[in-house]
């Protein structure tokens, strides 16, 4: 009896091996671990921004309105409660894609905006939050990239025969991708050119 609960056994895990279910499992793990990342890299960048702000404010603080898009925009970004559940709705990672390209969008005309600031631009404290926020932009590109692989690898594997069967019987659904307008614009770090002289000098 207890031989025969065991040929079961294994009959069974053979059969889950042979018709994608360890592949689907493997996959859906890499693409909550990729997500992770990218989660974490947008983190980093909202850290970022408090600090940034503050050290432009004490150079610009006629750019109020400027300063106060970043700040909103942060704001709107850390807001989004990010789950598990957000990679299975198509809508909600919609939304966190939108807040998260308007600070990208924000950000981009606060280093404009220090343009006309020679003194901002000199300051060691700026030049270092901008260093950072130029590799923390860098991350998130390599980051999107590795999760929109992983999921594209996921989804073939859901959408294929014959594993297609096992996921819907354990309930496997494709999942959400990034589908941002303009990716390679969007996905571009920010930059601020310090070669040019502060004025007068």
């Amino acid at each position: 009896m207890r031989s025969l609960k065991w040929l079961i056994s294994v009959f069974a895990v053979s059969l889950l091996s042979g018709c994608g279910y360890n592949t689907i499992q493997a996959q859906d793990e890499a693409v909550t671990a990729a997500w992770s990342e990218v989660v974490n890299q947008y983190q980093r960048r909202a850290d970022l921004v408090p600090n940034l702000v503050n050290t432009v404010r004490g150079f610009a603080a006629q750019e109020e309105r400027v300063l106060l898009g970043v700040t909103d925009a942060r704001a709107r970004a850390t807001s989004i409660n990010v789950t598990p559940e957000l990679l299975n709705d198509p809508e909600a990672l919609a939304r966190y894609q939108q807040v998260q390209g308007q600070l990208t969008g924000a950000l981009k005309s606060l280093l404009a905006v220090s343009e006309n600031y020679p003194q901002l631009r000199s300051n060691e404290n700026f030049r270092d939050l901008q260093a950072q926020l130029e590799g923390t932009e860098n991350r998130i590109a390599v980051a999107r990239n590795r999760y929109i692989a992983a999921v594209q690898a996921y989804n073939v594997t859901v959408r294929s025969f014959p594993s297609n069967l096992t996921a819907k019987v354990f309930g496997f659904e494709s999942k959400a991708n990034f589908t941002v307008e303009n990716e390679t614009a969007i996905a571009a770090p920010p930059t601020v050119d310090f070669s040019a002289s502060p004025a007068g000098g």
